[in-house]
C-alpha cells in the first residue's frame, strides 16, 4: 500500500498530527463458495512495485509458492513522476502494462470504480475476465496466498501460516504491523512534533525487543520460519536506506543491532528473498517522496555487507 507523503490524503491525518493509513477498498474472498472468487491459474494479475514493502512481501510469498506460475505480475515503476497520475508502467514498452493496456495504476482502479477518490494502491489483484480490481487488501493478501490459494501452490511448498500457529502468527503480525511495518510511517508522516517522538520511541521500544528475542530465537516463531518473518523482513531491509535518514527513525541503523542485523543477513541468502529485493527501487521510491527537486539517489551504503557471514 505504498504512498508518498504528497499523496497522503487529509483523512489520514488525525487531528493530532498522526498518520492513519488508509482501509483497503477490494477485499474480494476467494475459495469455491458463494460470492467467492474462484482459484484458477491464469485469471489474476497482480500489480506491484519494486520498492513498496507491501509488495516486496508478496512477491517473495509468491515465489516461495510457486503462484508466479499462476498468477501474472505487472511491474510498475517506483518513480512517480506525476503525483496525481500514481505509479506508471514506465518500465514496460510503450509505458504500459502489456497484459492490461493501461498506463498507470491508477487506471485500473478508475475502470473498476469511475468515482474512486482514493489512493490507488499496490500491490492489487485484478480479475483478468472482468479487468477489474479484485483485492487491494496489502494487509491480508500474503495470508490469503497461503492458505486460500494452496490447491495452486507448488509440490513440497513450505507451510508459511501453519493452521497450528494461525493465532499466534495473527498477534505476532498485528504487533510487527503497529510498531514497525506501519511504525516506520507513522514516524515519517507525522506532522507534529507529539506524534513524531510518540510514534519513534514505539517503533525503538518494538527493535529494542526484537534485539532481545533474536538473541535467543532464530526466527519470529522460535525455529520456523513463517509468514511473520517475511512481514518483518521487508521493513528491515529498508530501514537503513529509506527508513533511517529519510523517515528520521534515526536513533539506530539495524547494522548496529547485533541480533537483528545477523537474522537479517540469514533471511537475505534466501533465493526468493535476495531475487526480489531491489535496493535501488528502494532508495529510488523513497528519495524521491518531497523534497528532492534534482532527484538525485543516493550511492550508498555499500551493500556487499549483506553477504557477510552471519552468526546464528
Amino acid at each position: 500500500m505504498t504512498e508518498n507523503r504528497e499523496r497522503v490524503a487529509s483523512h489520514e491525518i488525525g487531528s493530532n498530527g498522526e498518520f492513519k493509513r488508509q482501509k483497503s477498498e477490494f477485499t474480494c474472498q476467494f475459495g469455491s463458495g458463494e460470492n467467492e472468487s474462484p482459484i484458477e491459474s491464469g485469471r489474476y494479475r497482480l500489480l506491484v512495485v519494486d520498492g513498496c514493502p507491501w509488495c516486496h512481501r508478496t512477491m517473495i510469498v509468491m515465489k516461495m509458492l510457486g503462484l508466479d506460475e499462476h498468477i501474472s505480475i505487472g511491474k510498475a515503476s517506483s518513480i512517480q513522476v506525476d503525483k496525481k497520475a500514481g505509479w506508471p508502467f514506465s518500465l514496460d514498452k510503450n509505458h504500459e502494462d502489456p497484459v492490461l493496456k493501461i498506463k498507470h495504476v491508477t487506471d485500473i482502479y478508475l475502470a473498476t470504480d469511475p468515482n474512486y477518490d482514493k489512493r490507488a494502491t499496490v500491490p492489487v489483484l485484478v480479475d483478468l475476465k472482468t479487468k477489474k480490481v479484485i483485492n487491494n487488501d496489502f494487509y491480508n493478501l500474503t495470508k490469503i496466498l497461503e492458505r486460500d490459494f494452496k490447491p495452486l501452490h507448488k509440490q513440497n511448498a513450505l507451510d508459511l501460516y501453519p493452521k497450528e500457529l494461525e493465532n499466534q502468527l495473527d498477534e505476532m503480525n498485528k504487533m510487527i504491523f503497529d510498531d514497525i511495518n506501519n511504525g516506520v510511517y507513522k514516524t515519517g508522516f507525522a506532522t507534529s512534533q507529539a506524534a513524531y517522538e510518540s510514534n519513534y520511541d514505539r517503533l525503538f521500544m518494538r527493535l529494542d525487543w526484537l534485539e532481545e528475542h533474536f538473541s535467543k530465537n532464530r526466527y519470529l516463531m522460535g525455529d520456523r520460519f513463517t509468514d511473520a518473518d517475511i512481514r518483518l523482513f521487508v521493513t528491515l531491509v529498508r530501514f537503513d536506506t529509506a527508513y533511517y535518514p529519510v523517515f528520521r527513525c534515526n536513533r539506530n541503523l539495524i547494522v548496529q543491532f547485533s541480533n537483528i542485523w545477523n537474522y537479517c543477513k540469514e533471511l537475505y541468502n534466501i533465493p526468493e528473498i535476495k531475487e526480489t529485493t531491489n535496493f535501488y527501487a528502494f532508495k529510488s521510491m523513497y528519495w524521491t517522496i518531497d523534497n528532492n527537486p534534482y532527484g538525485i539517489i543516493p550511492k550508498g551504503p555499500d551493500l556487499s555487507v549483506w553477504n557477510e557471514d552471519y552468526h546464528r
